[in-house]
């Protein structure tokens, strides 16, 4: 399922139009990505959790030539799923 295929679910399914559905979403996206850019984290009980974390410095290799490469430390996304998502799937 890709981006519009999602605005069109929310849209039927809430009965909503498609604009307020795509407005929804994005809003939803953009508080999301607020949060974790503030090292918070975003927890949705029964599907899941949002948070950050930390991937550390290491040394990597070029695939072309074999070199070594420093790979810096970063923040990454992270998402934990709920136990309903977890039991939906299974």
């Amino acid at each position: 399922m890709n981006k519009t295929e999602l605005v069109e679910h929310i849209a039927k399914t809430a009965d909503i139009s498609k604009a307020a559905s795509a407005r929804a979403l994005e809003a939803m996206v953009g508080a999301v990505e607020m949060t974790l850019k503030k090292n918070g984290s975003v927890t949705l009980v029964g599907f899941g959790t949002f948070s950050v974390g930390k991937r550390a410095a290491r040394t990597g290799r070029n695939p072309r030539t074999g070199e070594a490469i420093k790979i810096k430390a970063a923040k990454v996304p992270k998402f934990r799923a709920g136990k309903a998502l977890k039991d939906a799937v299974n």
